[in-house]
């Protein structure tokens, strides 16, 4: 697979049917490695090795409604409170981050709410705070820490 814009994580693989597959911390299953797979799993490593975020917290590809069609999200993120903190989007490395791309993910939030949204192919990546009293998002130069917050 390709060199991706992350730091080196440690992986576990399996080859089943032909096909490589790749061990997913948050699924706890082993998920065929695709483009796209892979970069998944450098955001999810990223979350949890770099960021601190805690795994129990972390929600990978699950489905939800979005003006009544039934759409796919890559990562999310909770806070303990149960509200949704950071919403990522995942692209293949040969897919061109675009102005589509952050509509996909705008659009999502509006059903969701993230605070943070990140989207990435890999190679490049985009943090965002959301602002929804102003209707819109200030990019960032990166995600921040899990926050430390007592209950």
């Amino acid at each position: 697979m390709q060199q991706l814009q992350f730091s080196s994580f440690q992986f576990r693989f399996k080859n089943s049917e032909n096909k490589t597959a790749i061990f997913d911390v948050i699924r706890k299953k082993f998920i065929i490695l695709t483009p796209e797979e892979w970069v998944r799993q450098h955001v999810i490593h990223f979350l949890i090795e770099e960021k601190k975020y805690p795994k129990s917290l972390i929600n990978v590809e699950k489905v939800l409604q979005v003006n009544g069609l039934r759409k796919r999200y890559d990562v999310v993120v909770y806070l303990a409170d149960g509200s949704i903190y950071v919403l990522i989007e995942c692209k293949a490395p040969e897919i061109k981050i675009s102005q589509a791309t952050f509509d996909q993910i705008a659009q999502y939030n509006m059903t969701l709410q993230a605070q943070y949204l990140m989207v990435t192919n890999g190679l490049n990546h985009y943090f965002c705070q959301m602002d929804f009293l102003e209707e819109k998002y200030q990019f960032l130069r990166d995600l921040p820490d899990y926050p430390n917050v007592t209950i």
